[in-house]
């Protein structure tokens, strides 16, 4: 069964799960049960909508290291395909190691778990899992194939050419800067051997091929030097469903093992310029693949772990005992993603002053959109002043400074609705499947979610259920999964109510397809990312958008005639007294 939902359970905030009642319709007029005390009427509450500006806004490089999150793999959509790779320092379990007497590597493995969830226990005791944040076409996982390469690039922590102590940033097209470059020759030192282990003999046998199989089966880690009593190995634990890897020995026994006492594996500032990282590459298999969204942090379990033997430092007078450790590498801190796209279907940004026909939202080194409310337009910005007209029909305000008076009309529910051009995405032959289930409203200007994304406490172990009164999930056809998308209808009530009654800024607003609307709470990530240039703009984009692959394609708001109900718009519903 095809799994990718991008449940990502590791994050959430564990507050209560609430349901918000929202209107069923676009344009139905609603009742009150609002009384006015002093004169004892009933309120009627009444729709108006109020044209948008939105218009597509392409992406340059975009900032991927310091993600919480790694990708790998291949992602095919309407605009084309997307090949992820990263690159990631190592941290030692210790400096300066001691690993004991004639040491003999047995194996050497690379752990990276896949986002997933024990499910129940099959026939044979195993535990069973669901397996998510993997994309694939069709029922099954395609198999991608994995090159490891010894990184020669070293992976700054801070900035030479910026302010004292600002980090350094690295970019999705393997750049530090619009001026420097990370060289492929750099990132592809030497390549680490796949191999695996032999029953038969015992021993570690040749070479295998590079093809990962992507599978939501547990495995079973045993102990090769203990047998049971019906000759087996033994069974260490049982783990969930991960890319584990075995490696060539040799490699690690002259770059590690043999370089104990040696200055370079003494402290971590040597160990950082020794031992520069490793560079996952991922390429696809019979022109196919699958996309994976990884946790390679320290806490996840991904890590490199060497397993060895040594001679028993005791005073046996067995002078070939031996005991059984291990040396392990984490992923560290330092991680950057690369992202190669090869676009067929072009993105071009769009018209800020008047908007766009269509929306054309895309993550990674993607596209966002602007949208601007009420023409983009402030208090006084001059005699035709959409912004001021619209506020006049809600409040009274202060005829010298705009502040305000009192409220003419109190505003129950504002909803920016998009319809999705799903006659396109049918021509360019679009899975349902890879429209992204959320996107992400935020403040352009101020690079923050707007007041209604901290006032909604709708979250859940899951984050695609998170946030669903603000950010409303992709409206499917017959509410199926793998429905094409209708629209999306995102909640800005208190956004309105702020520009009404608390003289706030009619600021631009931009719209990003998500990962993961959760980790753009700023108690998970201080900032957003940014985007390249060579202009000194502080251009950022969400973490959700820099994690997605998924796009989609929206009305804008210059729609041809045959399409104006589906133009994108800004509905109120607001109460009067009768």
């Amino acid at each position: 069964m095809k799994k990718n939902k991008f449940a990502l359970q590791t994050i959430s905030f564990g507050l209560i799960l609430l349901s918000f009642i929202a209107c069923d319709s676009d344009f139905a007029t609603l009742e009150s049960d609002v009384i006015n005390n002093d004169i004892a009427t009933n309120f009627d509450i009444f729709p108006k909508t109020y044209d948008v500006i939105a218009y597509t806004k392409t992406l340059k490089p975009v900032q991927t290291n310091n993600l919480a999150l790694s990708t790998l793999g291949i992602y095919d959509d309407l605009y084309g395909r997307t090949k992820s790779s990263f690159v990631t320092q190592l941290t030692p379990s210790d400096y300066d190691p001691s690993f004991g007497d004639e040491v003999v590597i047995d194996s050497v493995v690379v752990t990276i778990p896949y986002f997933s969830t024990a499910t129940g226990i099959d026939d044979d005791g195993k535990i069973t899992y669901e397996v998510d944040s993997i994309i694939s076409k069709g029922e099954n996982f395609s198999k991608i194939e994995l090159r490891i390469f010894e990184s020669n690039y070293f992976i700054r922590d801070f900035d030479p050419s910026a302010e004292f102590n600002e980090s350094q940033a690295y970019y999705s097209n393997r750049s530090a800067s619009s001026s420097e470059m990370i060289s492929t020759t750099a990132l592809e030192g030497q390549e680490l051997t796949f191999v695996d282990y032999d029953d038969a003999t015992g021993t570690i046998m040749t070479v295998v091929d590079n093809e990962i199989e992507i599978s939501d089966e547990g495995y079973s880690l045993k102990d090769v030097n203990e047998l049971d009593d019906n000759g087996d190995k033994t069974l260490l634990s049982n783990e969930a469903p991960a890319i584990r890897i075995m490696l060539d020995p040799t490699y690690w026994q002259n770059k590690i093992i043999d370089k104990e006492g040696d200055a370079v594996l003494s402290n971590p500032n040597n160990f950082a310029d020794y031992f520069r990282g490793l560079y996952f590459k991922a390429e696809p298999v019979n022109e196919d693949g699958s996309f994976l969204i990884l946790d390679t942090s320290t806490l996840s379990g991904s890590n490199v772990t060497v397993y060895y033997s040594k001679l028993t430092a005791s005073t046996t007078d067995d002078e070939d005992l031996t005991d059984q450790s291990t040396f392990v590498f984490t992923f560290g801190s330092n991680k950057i993603n690369f992202f190669d796209n090869t676009f067929t279907f072009p993105l071009n940004d769009g018209v800020p002053e008047s908007g766009d026909s269509r929306i054309y939202l895309k993550g990674g080194e993607g596209a966002i959109a602007g949208v601007k409310l009420f023409d983009g337009d402030d208090l006084r910005d001059g005699d035709d002043n959409t912004f001021d007209d619209w506020k006049e029909f809600f409040v009274e305000t202060d005829e010298d400074d705009g502040t305000f008076i009192r409220s003419k009309r109190l505003v129950n529910e504002a909803n920016l609705v998009f319809y999705v051009d799903s006659d396109q995405l049918d021509l360019l032959n679009e899975d349902p499947e890879n429209e992204p289930n959320r996107l992400y409203l935020y403040d352009l200007t101020n690079k923050a979610p707007l007041i209604d994304y901290y006032l909604d406490v709708t979250n859940s172990a899951s984050p695609e259920f998170s946030k669903t009164g603000h950010l409303g999930a992709l409206q499917r056809v017959d509410d199926e999964a793998d429905g094409r998308g209708i629209k999306y209808k995102l909640k800005i009530t208190e956004h309105i109510n702020n520009l009404l009654l608390r003289d706030s800024t009619n600021v631009e607003l931009g719209l990003a397809a998500s990962l993961n609307v959760n980790i753009e709470d700023p108690s998970f990530s201080s900032s957003q990312n940014k985007i390249q240039s060579s202009d000194d703009l502080d251009d950022t984009v969400p973490l959700g958008s820099v994690l997605t692959p998924r796009g989609t394609i929206l009305y804008g708001n210059a729609t041809e005639p045959e399409n104006e109900s589906k133009r994108v718009y800004l509905e109120i519903y607001y109460t009067e007294p009768n």
